[in-house]
């Protein structure tokens, strides 16, 4: 059994290490990271072994300040474990904010129909060419980003690091900025198709959730990650409204049952939206 086996095994076993900051996650994050930096800097890429997913290529990336590595964060592979443990209940997946393909990958390695959305023209090609390099022909890869409506916007890339990038008035970003117009694909036929919603929209999951119905989350669960206090209060405030349960990590994914329960940065893990009484591991 590799170190990576080992580690998805235990996110496996029990939600309570999942916990941003308590110290089986700490421990965990380390052990994480230090394999993540073995198998995935050296600059020639090569299939590596990838816990229960197979081999995976992904070349290593430098994006600002931030590189692939960082996408290996124990929160996003606390998010692949996920995925496994349910490649038999969900069919069609949508990844909003795909950026170099690193979740759209694994949800394909786990056998779902995926559609990736990616608005930098910058990562979407880096996206693209990590898909051929893993053979995933399941993933449909748009460049595009997501909102309430078709059209098109201004798109803020942070130079800093690119994996903040996000829509005009998503958020606030500092540093050497360029912006320019992306396309923008409304989400709700998105919605539609999903049984599975991966969103890490930078700022704008309010707008995305926000034009959810109670119909959407009949056949579709979705996980988030939410950026700020005044998101978290909109989201939380909707999706009580439509009676959808919240599931934040940070509770270990017990159904929140107030308004602090849920995260406001990323930080504090992700949230898991279902209709089923429990998130299911």
């Amino acid at each position: 059994m590799t170190q990576l086996d080992s580690i998805f095994s235990e996110l496996r076993d029990g939600t309570a290490c999942h916990v941003p900051g308590c110290p089986a996650y700490q421990l965990l994050k380390t052990r994480a990271r230090a394999e993540i930096e073995r198998l995935f800097r050296p600059v020639e890429p090569t299939p590596e072994p990838f816990g229960p997913f197979g081999t995976l290529v992904l070349p290593y990336t430098k994006m600002g300040a931030i590189d692939s590595l960082d996408l290996f964060g124990l929160d996003e592979i606390i998010i692949f474990a996920f995925y496994h443990a349910n490649r038999g209940r969900y069919t069609n997946a949508i990844d909003v904010g795909a950026n170099i393909g690193l979740h759209s990958i694994i949800l394909g390695k786990c056998g779902f129909r995926v559609r990736a959305f990616e608005p930098d023209p910058t990562h979407f090609g880096i996206l693209v060419s990590n898909l051929k390099a893993n053979a995933q022909s399941s993933v449909e890869a748009i460049e595009a980003a997501v909102s309430k409506n078709d059209g098109r916007a201004e798109f803020v890339r942070v130079l800093g690091n690119t994996t903040g990038s996000h829509l005009a008035g998503a958020k606030q970003s500092y540093g050497m900025l360029e912006t320019f117009q992306v396309a923008v694909r409304g989400v709700s036929p998105l919605f539609a198709w999903a049984s599975l919603a991966k969103i890490d929209a930078e700022g704008n999951e309010k707008e995305i959730l926000l034009a959810s119905t109670r119909q959407d989350f009949e056949h579709m669960d979705a996980v988030v990650e939410v950026g700020s206090a005044g998101n978290a209060r909109a989201i939380f405030d909707h999706l009580t409204e439509l009676g959808v349960g919240m599931f934040p990590q940070k509770l270990a994914w017990q159904r929140a049952s107030s308004i602090g329960d849920l995260p406001t940065s990323h930080r504090d893990g992700s949230l898991f939206l279902s209709m089923k009484e429990r998130m299911p591991w």
